[in-house]
């Protein structure tokens, strides 16, 4: 069976998402683009600047948030990756002091993961510096412009709750 010719001016239009008219897509790559960069960028400063990674951090904040503790699940679904995971990264942050397991009170199958003080003080002082080093990602985007993706992406997050997506 010979092999399909396609036209130079074909090929280049499916490799290339800005050519022809691909809204949907071009909307999706520049969204995943902007998003990775981002989470790139805290990645490399959180790690150099306080030697944890940014899916501890992100636990952290997660349990930061609520006072009584979260379970393995409740983290697992709150950050949406798997239980799995979610055990390494609490395993990694009980021998660094910053959590703690505690038994389930009505579920003895279950723990609750609770900060510690030390955990509260340390994930206190790293997100300070997360905060400005977001701020300072985008301080060079105009307020409108700032408006404008929060209205935007304020939409799309509604739309794909709406539909399922």
């Amino acid at each position: 069976m010979a092999a399909k010719v396609t036209s130079p001016r074909k090929r280049d239009q499916r490799m290339d998402p800005d050519a022809g008219n691909h809204a949907d897509i071009r909307l999706w790559l520049r969204l995943l683009f902007c998003a990775s960069r981002i989470e790139s960028v805290l990645q490399s400063r959180i790690t150099s600047d306080f030697g944890i990674s940014l899916a501890r951090f992100d636990l952290l904040s997660q349990l930061e948030r609520v006072e009584d503790g979260l379970t393995m699940t409740e983290v697992s679904h709150r950050m949406m990756v798997s239980n799995g995971a979610i055990t390494s990264l609490v395993d990694r942050l009980v021998e660094d002091g910053f959590v703690r397991r505690e038994p389930h009170p009505r579920d003895r199958r279950t723990n609750i993961i609770r900060l510690t003080d030390e955990g509260r003080a340390r994930f206190l002082a790293m997100a300070g510096e997360h905060e400005q080093w977001v701020v300072g990602l985008l301080d060079g985007l105009d307020e409108p412009v700032k408006r404008g993706l929060l209205d935007g992406l304020g939409a799309l997050k509604q739309h794909l709750e709406k539909t399922g997506g």
